[in-house]
């Protein structure tokens, strides 16, 4: 390390934006925007604690059917997202759940589903930075068992498949900007979207996965369906469900690793029992 990037974080002891240490955190942290979703999060858990809060990250650690698990809010959009996870991935974390709200573009998904990413369209610039724009975000395949699995379980309606992610809630998701304002392209870009049955939009999910892969570390999205941008229907609704999804599916992905060491495997597959 250069002086210049010792001088960067201050202190020694906590992370420089989200103020989380070792010992703070479960190895699994669910990853909202909102910071008041937080609460809505730990309200379906056994008992959690409250660790950290500073700027739009705030983290809470605890337990969920049993099994260590922890909390920590974005902010809007992949940069701070990112700053996020560089900085859980310094003390230890190494599975990441996105748990968001988005918009579906596929006309048979209703408000208050769920949608399990797969993979994402990278729109956002984040990842960019981190490595070439051919390079795949891909969801982990465990964090996607896991999530089906649960929603499954929990009996909520979901749907599999790519999500594209976008830095811009107006422009950059095919929306007007002030006094009608068009970005080129994006009076097309929904249906170019929905034709290549991308499922739903949003704003972290393509560098999460992104950043993961690059580091070798786990990580998926379940999101709810707050609009359906194809069928003009909209409401707030599921936000709830993608949060107990997340957390029972953060419970299976132990169980899935203590399978693992007991059948001496490095990767869960569908032979192996839940």
């Amino acid at each position: 390390m250069t002086d210049t990037d010792a001088s960067e974080d201050p202190n020694d002891e906590v992370q420089y934006h989200i103020e989380v240490g070792e010992g703070d955190v479960a190895d699994a942290v669910l990853l909202p925007g909102n910071p008041e979703r937080v609460d809505k999060i730990t309200a379906l858990w056994d008992e959690y604690e409250e660790v950290a809060h500073h700027r739009e990250y705030r983290t809470a650690t605890g337990t969920y059917d049993g099994t260590p698990i922890s909390v920590t809010s974005t902010g809007i959009g992949s940069p701070s997202a990112a700053i996020a996870v560089e900085e859980l991935a310094r003390v230890g974390v190494d599975t990441y759940v996105r748990v968001g709200s988005c918009g579906a573009i596929q006309p048979e998904m209703d408000v208050g589903d769920l949608v399990i990413t797969s993979g994402a369209v990278r729109q956002e610039g984040t990842s960019a930075e981190y490595v070439r724009e051919d390079y795949p975000a891909v969801a982990d395949h465990e964090v996607v068992s896991a999530l089906v699995a649960a929603a499954e379980r929990l009996g909520y309606d979901y749907h599999v498949g790519l999500t594209m992610s976008a830095d811009s809630f107006y422009a950059g998701q095919g929306r007007p900007g002030l006094d009608g304002f068009r970005a080129a392209g994006s009076e097309s870009l929904v249906e170019e979207l929905r034709a290549a049955n991308v499922k739903n939009i949003e704003m972290e999910a393509s560098a999460l996965l992104t950043i993961a892969n690059v580091y070798g570390l786990r990580a998926g999205a379940v999101c709810s369906v707050y609009a359906n941008r194809i069928t003009g229907e909209f409401r707030t609704e599921g936000e709830s469900r993608a949060a107990e999804t997340a957390s029972l599916a953060v419970s299976l992905l132990a169980r899935m690793d203590e399978v693992k060491r007991e059948a001496g495997v490095e990767t869960w597959h569908a032979g192996l029992s839940l």
